[in-house]
Parts: C-alpha cells; sequence; structure tokens
C-alpha cells in the first residue's frame, strides 16, 4: 500500500470516493481507514504506528484541523490535509486550521471540498512519482 486515506467520521467515506477514484485510475494501492482524532485517538494513533508501506497519507478534516495535525506531528512522511466543506463555516475553519500547523508539524494543505480532495489525489501520485 503507498497511500493511507483517513477519515475522521464514516460520513466522510462518500466523500474520500473522489481521491479515491484518481488512485485507483493511476493503479496505486491504498486504503481508507476511519479513525477520529477525537473520538478514537488511541485507535488512530495505534494505526500510526502499525502502518507499513505507506508513503503518503490523505487526511480529511471536518470541522477543524485535528485530524490532519494530529496525523503530521506522528508520522515522518507526507500529510496532505483536506478539508471538507461541512459545518457552520462550509470547511473554512478546517482550512485555516490547517493552514497555521506549528513549526514542525507540517500538512500540506488543499482547498475546501471535492476539488481540494481531488487535488490531494493527484499531489500524492506525484510525490510517489507516479505520472498520470
Amino acid at each position: 500500500m503507498k497511500v493511507s486515506i483517513i477519515l475522521g467520521s464514516e460520513s466522510d467515506r462518500e466523500f474520500a470516493q473522489h481521491g479515491a477514484e484518481i488512485l485507483e485510475s493511476a493503479n496505486v494501492d491504498f486504503e481508507i481507514v476511519v479513525h477520529s482524532a477525537h473520538r478514537d485517538l488511541n485507535g488512530l494513533l495505534k494505526y500510526l504506528n502499525e502502518m507499513k508501506s505507506v508513503k503518503v497519507i490523505i487526511a480529511v478534516a471536518g470541522m477543524s484541523a485535528a485530524l490532519p495535525g494530529i496525523v503530521a506531528s506522528h508520522v515522518e512522511i507526507p500529510v496532505i490535509g483536506v478539508p471538507r466543506d461541512v459545518g457552520a463555516f462550509h470547511g473554512i475553519d478546517a482550512l485555516l486550521s490547517m493552514i497555521q500547523m506549528p513549526k514542525g508539524v507540517p500538512v500540506a494543505t488543499m482547498g475546501v471540498g471535492k476539488a481540494g480532495m481531488i487535488n490531494a489525489a493527484k499531489l500524492a501520485l506525484r510525490i510517489l512519482g507516479v505520472i498520470k
């Protein structure tokens, strides 16, 4: 597996499919997992410690940037954050949180919504050196 798409909620799965289609079309191995930084921190950390052969992580964030930030603070591989267009601020709160990560917690941040998810998958392909 080369790419892990981490979701904070099962309700994010349909949204993640926009990026999954890009990865599938390039024949890149990936998985989609659900681990909330708020409701399942121990499960998330266990997953991060046990994952094998992952080269890039795409972390989808709803009304905050907790998931991409926590992930980036625990791994040494590229993390791409994608803000969902949900909540009272339609993803702008997650976007602003992601672009203000503290020094040492790098999160590549995509635009809000579907286009951001597609761009995250395309950036993952570039990071992996896959030309598509």
